[in-house]
């Protein structure tokens, strides 16, 4: 993973990422975006490959899921 493209996930997508999965029950990946999210904010840190392979898995299947329609309490 290139620094333009870790710097676009980290900006724009994880953020997606990070609200999907702990809107979530899997235990695993609440950690994983929390993790990455913390990592992220070091200007030297950078993805092992697994990480990388994972962070991109995680963006196209929460990242780009459409929102689910929110009922409001009032109407």
């Amino acid at each position: 993973m290139n620094t333009q493209e870790l710097d676009e996930i980290l900006t724009y997508r994880w953020p997606i990422v990070m609200r999907r999965a702990m809107g979530g029950t899997d235990e695993w990946v609440k950690g994983f975006a929390r993790s990455i999210a913390r990592h992220g904010k070091r200007a030297k840190w950078h993805p092992t490959a697994k990480q990388a392979q994972i962070m991109r898995k995680l963006v196209s299947e929460l990242g780009s899921a459409p929102e689910e329609e929110i009922e409001l309490i009032e109407r």
